[in-house]
């Protein structure tokens, strides 16, 4: 079994009130103390004080300063802890020491988690202007796509740490990702810029100890007045952005805390739920709790006229995070953001993940027109994104772009039946039906001609009974052409340095 206990730290009372401040490792310049908050500079045998570090945002980690695990092999104590801000969010980076005395990086971005270790390029990074959220980038003999470029703000810091950039002071972060998982994020905030290279893991996997104790406890403690009717608001994810009111579905943006003054936009009800909010369902061999629903509108920009409609769920899980389930016509998936990069071909009729090839099933523009719940990036209605939906059999593929940012999402078709009986739901198992029920050809007793023709006659009759009914503001339907498809497959990210 690994040794955790340090082979050398340095401890020097504090400057600003007395206490101790341990480094445990050598290359360590900067501390906050547990005690004051002060920061704390270390130079040679001294410590000097900097000012006073803001304290840190309780987002409810699950992780805290001095855990402990294994990562490839190694013991490491998480000793550092780095909270940063985005255009679309927050996210927290852990310095963790490692048994042999080197330091990594555990990304921490609702739910998703990321281990990355810093490397030196081998040749000239590209100035941050020159890229471009989809760009196609080579670098050290490998092929990256830019997933992200973003004003990046430290706002709370708190540990030991290798290096401490300033509070408050904006600086050009950029995320590439590859086809085949790995994530490289360069920090423009340094000269010359720090390159990190990581990969996705699980907190299971890192067999931890020394995790938080009553994390539910604290979050069910979290509730303030709605500022449109006064109706309280609970909210359970303190990581959520966004929470809309049960009275009168106000939009109430959370990114900035809930002390101060808090926007919020009214909106109608256009769709209720069919699965409830706060439900938990046993989905893939994990309990998932619905925290969030909204419903879209897609677009073909091609034809304007034609517009079509679906919900999805946002799921959470304390260790997996976060996962959509998407209701749409053509029936029930269940998806999450990807780690790695799809690669489109040329002509952008067909991408490529982890050695398989999935086809263009549509491209149109999505908005969101309604919400209700949390959510962890700052939604509202009116958000827009392009889409791109592929598929190769019941496995989807899609992809999500907005001008900072592109998400792509990995997943697969749920019969309608696995869905209601995860939520216990069987008693209205037939409004979870969808398109993508049992072919007719399973059908007994007819010939292929006769079940043609009532296929026919069917949708003709649909047709004519709906063409003037059917809206996709309250519907999973299309309007204004035969179209029977119309999903996203959900996702969406934070702009986090590490998702």
């Amino acid at each position: 079994m690994a040794n955790d206990t340090p082979q050398r730290s340095y401890s020097a009372p504090c400057p600003g009130c007395g206490a101790p401040v341990t480094f445990l490792h050598a290359q360590s310049t900067h501390a906050i103390c547990a005690y004051c908050q002060s920061t704390v500079v270390r130079e040679g045998e001294v410590l000097r004080r900097l000012g006073k570090m803001a304290e840190l945002f309780d987002d409810h980690s699950p992780l805290q300063l001095q855990a402990s695990g294994t990562w490839q092999g190694q013991a490491f104590t998480l000793v550092g802890r780095l909270q940063y801000r985005g255009s679309n969010g927050t996210w927290t980076e852990w310095e963790a020491l490692l048994a042999d005395g080197s330091l990594a990086t555990l990304g921490e971005d609702n739910g998703s988690y990321v281990f990355s270790r810093p490397g030196a390029p081998q040749q000239a990074l590209p100035a941050a202007g020159t890229l471009r959220v989809g760009q196609r980038v080579a670098l050290s003999g490998t092929a990256y796509s830019v997933a992200s470029r973003d004003q990046t703000t430290l706002i709370a810091a708190a540990g030991e740490l290798p290096h401490l950039p300033p509070l408050g002071q904006a600086f050009e972060m950029v995320e590439l990702r590859s086809a085949d998982g790995e994530v490289l994020s360069i920090d423009y905030g340094r000269q010359p810029p720090l390159v990190a290279r990581g990969r996705a893991v699980l907190l299971e996997d890192l067999q931890l100890r020394g995790l938080r104790d009553g994390i539910a406890k604290e979050e069910r403690a979290r509730q303030f007045a709605c500022p449109q009717c006064g109706a309280p608001v609970q909210v359970t994810l303190a990581s959520s952005k966004t929470i809309t009111c049960t009275q009168c579905h106000a939009v109430i943006d959370l990114s900035g805390g809930i002390g101060g003054e808090l926007r919020h936009a009214l909106q109608d009800e256009p769709h209720r739920p069919l699965i409830a909010l706060g439900s938990i369902g046993r989905l893939q061999g994990v309990d998932w709790q619905v925290v969030g629903f909204q419903h879209r509108l897609g677009r073909d920009p091609e034809d304007p006229d034609e517009t079509f409609g679906w919900s999805e769920y946002l799921l959470y899980h304390a260790k997996r995070g976060f996962s959509f389930l998407v209701d749409s016509q053509d029936g029930w998936s269940m998806v999450a953001p990807t780690t790695g990069a799809p690669q489109l071909s040329g002509d952008g009729r067909s991408a490529s993940y982890l050695g398989s090839r999935y086809d263009l099933r549509e491209r149109y523009q999505a908005e969101t027109d309604y919400v209700a719940g949390e959510f962890y990036w700052p939604v509202q209605r009116g958000q827009k994104t392009s889409n791109s939906d592929f598929a190769k059999g019941r496995t989807l593929l899609s992809m999500e772009r907005t001008a900072n940012e592109i998400t792509w999402s990995t997943g697969g078709q749920l019969d309608s039946a696995t869905v209601a009986q995860a939520f216990k739901l069987e008693g209205r198992k037939d409004l979870f039906k969808r398109s993508d029920a049992a072919p007719l050809s399973a059908a007994s007793g007819l010939s292929r001609t006769t079940i043609v023709l009532v296929v026919l006659l069917v949708l003709v009759i649909l047709l004519v009974a709906r063409c003037d009914d059917c809206d996709p503001q309250r519907e999973n339907c299309s309007h204004g052409s035969s179209r029977s498809s119309g999903a996203s497959y959900g996702g969406y990210s934070t702009g986090g340095g590490h998702k």
